[in-house]
């Protein structure tokens, strides 16, 4: 792994660029960042957020972040991680989360859109099946991952760097697309 781009004069959004779980890692054990009233702006340094917050030890939140983003990691799969296990005599369930809009212009050979209807299905159904989640570009898939985990599918995973990694590292024939507001 990299060095941590994480220290006390790093701006948000440079911690959300390099850490795409954080913002749910704040959430989650701070309250900040989740809404209007405990957010924070891209340009708000670490050390001025928990300054802000009531004087949150800034080494505390950054080794959060930390341990946050490792954890994250043990959620994802590489694209040629998925691309053995699609290929395997068991493969996974490939769910997209991406909008109904995307999946049908451009998706991976045997990926199913994620509907709510099958969301329900899967929770009330086997546990331990194996499912790999993906989006545009991995940013936001990790929570999705996060929720399946949470309702007892301990076999989910999320493709690291979503379809855009699978296109540019396996299948360079899938078109790659741009989201304005990703």
């Amino acid at each position: 792994m990299e060095t941590d781009p994480i220290a006390a004069d790093t701006p948000m959004g440079r911690i959300m660029d390099a850490y795409p779980g954080a913002r749910r890692a704040l959430f989650s054990r701070y309250h900040l960042g989740g809404c209007q009233s405990c957010g924070f702006s891209d340009t708000e340094t670490l050390a001025e957020l928990c300054a802000r917050a009531g004087d949150l030890d800034v080494e505390e939140v950054r080794a959060h972040l930390v341990a946050s983003r490792q954890h994250d990691e043990s959620m994802m799969i590489s694209p040629a991680e998925l691309r053995a296990e699609l290929e395997s005599s068991s493969p996974p369930l490939l769910l997209d989360t991406r909008t109904r809009e995307e999946h049908d212009a451009v998706r991976i050979a045997g990926a199913v859109f994620l509907e709510q209807d099958l969301q329900q299905q899967l929770f009330a159904g086997d546990p331990g099946r194996r499912i790999i989640l993906h989006d545009h570009s991995g940013r936001h898939v990790l929570d999705t991952c996060a929720w399946f985990l949470g309702h007892g599918l301990k076999n989910t995973r999320a493709l690291r760097g979503g379809i855009d990694a699978w296109s540019l590292e396996i299948d360079p024939a899938l078109p790659r697309y741009r989201i304005e507001i990703d």
